[in-house]
């Protein structure tokens, strides 16, 4: 269990520092990516991908991380705030103009041979819509 849950941890604290080739080396070579509210994607390649993506629209941290693994190791979640500005329109989405949003999220892993086999991603999309569209007025 505290293998798992030190796992996780090195997996945030790299999401946290942007530093995308420490989260990749912490996953299979066939890690199932789920994005949320949509499908899934396998793959290291494909999930660096995502991460680039993901970097080019948007600045994120992650705070208040609550990490849970089940008795065995091989299960575990996550519950976490995410600060974030949304700084490139990300396609199908609303433009971006700077947004910031904190909005709750959390994840579920599997974990095989010490690394992260599974990674389901969750968070109210509407949630951080509504942040992301409302205008301030002065």
């Amino acid at each position: 269990m505290n293998e798992t849950s030190e796992l996780i941890r090195r997996y945030y604290e790299a999401f946290n520092r942007a530093d995308w080739p420490a989260m990749l080396a912490l996953l299979t070579d066939n890690v199932a990516h789920d994005i949320n509210q949509s499908g899934r994607e396998s793959g290291r390649e494909r999930f660096a991908r995502f991460l680039e993506r993901m970097n080019s629209s948007y600045s994120e941290q992650l705070k208040n991380i609550v990490i849970m693994v089940d008795a065995t190791g091989t299960r575990a979640a996550a519950e976490y705030v995410v600060h974030g500005v949304y700084k490139a329109t990300d396609d199908g989405l609303p433009l971006a103009q700077g947004q910031s949003y904190v909005l709750p999220g959390g994840a579920f892993f599997d974990v095989v041979d010490g690394r992260i086999a599974r990674v389901s991603n969750y968070y109210n999309l509407e949630d951080w819509l509504g942040q992301v569209r409302r205008i301030d007025v002065d």
